[in-house]
């Protein structure tokens, strides 16, 4: 018997007046496993990730996550479900230190939320857990540093921390590592084999090859707002539609 999706997204379908950004996109990522979702520029992707996180309603299909139809709820009913993303751009409050950035992401998780930044800096156990975090995340030596001011691939590590203190049950990441030089993409190759050994699920969109066929169990090909193929990154290197979507993107079939 076919293992059970813990997300399934099944025929997704998002139109701007005559453009279909996605058209009858359909994939499914297991539990505990690492899936990247890969395309060319303009394939429809962040449409999908939108879709898949509730930012944007879909025009039609479905997106089931843990045997829950989450197909109409927003986004915030979506991480209560244990749906989580990180955004492309890094979002952080950058006039904050990095241990009260994670602070306030775990107190956010919770009901009854303290008014005031008084009350927050007597919560020793959300203290407690942003220090995990920090260790979790690898910048436990940051604790006390304003987070504006870490480098850009140290940002997108608490970025990951923040989405994290939600207690995700799969974590959704948008191109974590987009504008990184090769020692910060390492970095993040490094934390997600790490949450990967954790039996974290991810769902990893991302044009950096290399990290993708490093940490992908099974990755799908979305072009031109469909799903062309999914299965392991053997299987994706030899598919001749893969293959074609790609051809002319040198770097790209080089990675292939």
């Amino acid at each position: 018997m076919a293992e059970q999706a813990l997300l399934s997204v099944q025929h997704l379908v998002k139109r701007f007046g005559a453009l279909a950004a996605t058209d009858d996109a359909s994939f499914e990522v297991r539990a505990g496993e690492v899936h990247a979702l890969i395309g060319p520029n303009g394939a429809g992707k962040t449409t999908l990730i939108h879709q898949i996180s509730g930012a944007m309603l879909s025009d039609a299909g479905t997106v089931h996550f843990g045997g829950q139809d989450l197909t109409r709820l927003g986004m915030a009913q979506r991480v209560q479900a244990g749906l989580v993303r990180s955004y492309q751009i890094t979002s952080i409050f950058k006039r904050f230190s990095v241990l009260d950035n994670l602070v306030l992401a775990v107190q956010a998780r919770r009901p009854g939320l303290p008014s005031w930044w008084r009350a927050a800096l007597r919560d020793e156990a959300a203290y407690a857990q942003a220090q995990g975090l920090l260790a979790r995340i690898g910048l436990g030596a940051q604790a006390d540093r304003v987070a504006g001011g870490l480098a850009h691939g140290e940002q997108r590590q608490l970025e990951v921390g923040l989405a994290l203190a939600a207690k995700p049950r799969l974590l959704l990441l948008d191109e974590p590592m987009a504008g990184m030089g090769p020692d910060e993409s390492e970095r993040m190759v490094a934390l997600l084999q790490q949450l990967k050994a954790e039996g974290l699920t991810l769902l990893l969109v991302e044009h950096d090859m290399d990290a993708v066929f490093r940490l992908a169990d099974r990755i799908s090909t979305l072009v031109f707002g469909r799903v062309i193929a999914s299965g392991t990154p053997d299987e994706i290197r030899a598919h001749p539609e893969v293959k074609k979507a790609y051809l002319g993107d040198e770097e790209t079939e080089a990675a292939l």
